[in-house]
């Protein structure tokens, strides 16, 4: 099945980034490279070569610093949720990975993911709140902002190596890897040195950035999140269905799909449910489903994630989505209300806005 190469070869990184072992090693002289061009854009920021701009909104920005899927949009999600409980106006940012087009658009529900990307659109369809994809943040954030000029929070899926967009508040988010073996791209998982120097010309301040972390076993300190599935499966028309009677006598063989940067993760907690698997897929990220043999598994309940179900509905459409439910620690709520409202206190006794740096 296309795809299956790659899913091989990111399995076979994501091992080889926990130690210093050969693979690693050989790949070492790459990563100086990459240090290279890492520092070098940074500096052309510092030294003002190249410029960080700001928005008439206070600028979140959800990422990571190593590859691969860590909780990222989960934690977007979460954290919109949130924030409209307390009544902001919030408006989601995203380049939109994987999307065949680099127009600047509006994501609305029923846009066709391979215009938005999955994860942008997954993120509208839960949020209801506004959401922009475009090949740079400030033009998506440029255009919500047209768009929707009462939103007073901009949440930037990803982006914390965007240095373009001036951010007023960071999180960065780690799963049980940790960072690794330490050492950046390739022989190594990070996209840029950790801990890292922060870039003041584009907002980075350690007191504006929060480290969470939503594995098992955090590698160091920060704030914890826990990931656990619903104990139901949506279908497309959005009923629902219990995870356990996909388990009763006379039930189809449940085959689970994964199309993320982990997929092991998502069959982990299937089985910690009980959700008895017949079978498991393991597919390549932001798989696109195209090409995907429904008829092999017709005899199968097909189940999937939430953000696979978009593509994967064009093409089952009987096939299951099982949500996740995102628990951040209450000290981590606590911490970043306070700094939001610091931030909001500040930019409403500001009498000149945000200007371009």
């Amino acid at each position: 099945m296309g795809g299956t190469w790659r899913q091989t070869l990111q399995g076979a990184l994501l091992r080889a980034w926990l130690s210093r072992g050969l693979v690693a090693c050989l790949l070492y002289p790459v990563s100086l490279l990459f240090w290279a061009l890492v520092w070098t854009r940074r500096q052309m920021y510092a030294w003002s070569l190249l410029k960080t701009q700001r928005v008439e909104a206070l600028v979140v920005v959800v990422g990571n610093v190593v590859a691969g899927g860590a909780g990222k949009t989960p934690t977007v999600m979460a954290l919109v949720q949130h924030l409209q409980l307390q009544g902001y106006q919030v408006g989601v940012i995203s380049r939109g990975y994987g999307r065949t087009n680099a127009a600047c658009i509006e994501v609305l529900p029923e846009s066709p993911p391979q215009d938005t990307g999955d994860e942008p659109l997954l993120i509208r369809r839960t949020t209801q709140a506004p959401v922009f994809v475009g090949s740079t943040r400030i033009e998506a954030a440029s255009a919500l902002l047209r768009r929707h000029p009462l939103t007073q929070i901009i949440v930037c899926d990803d982006g914390l190596q965007h240095y373009s967009l001036y951010r007023d508040l960071e999180i960065c988010v780690f799963d049980d890897r940790g960072y690794g073996n330490g050492w950046l791209l390739p022989a190594g998982p990070l996209r840029e040195p950790w801990p890292r120097k922060p870039l003041a010309q584009a907002g980075q301040d350690s007191e504006r950035l929060l480290v969470l972390h939503t594995g098992n076993l955090p590698a160091f300190v920060g704030f914890t999140a826990q990931r656990t599935l619903a104990p139901f499966a949506k279908r497309k028309d959005g009923t629902t269905i219990a995870l356990s009677a996909l388990g009763e006598p006379g039930a189809k063989p449940v085959l689970a799909v994964a199309g993320i940067a982990q997929p092991e993760s998502f069959f982990s907690m299937l089985r910690a449910c009980q959700v008895p698997l017949a079978k498991t897929l393991a597919l390549a990220d932001h798989y696109d489903f195209d090409s995907f043999p429904r008829n092999v598994y017709e005899g199968y309940t097909i189940i999937c994630t939430e953000k696979d179900a978009a593509k994967l509905w064009s093409v089952v459409p009987d096939a299951l989505a099982i949500p996740l439910v995102f628990l951040p620690q209450r000290g981590f709520i606590a911490t970043f209300d306070a700094r939001i409202s610091e931030l909001m206190a500040k930019k409403l006794s500001s009498t000149h806005g945000h200007k371009t740096t």
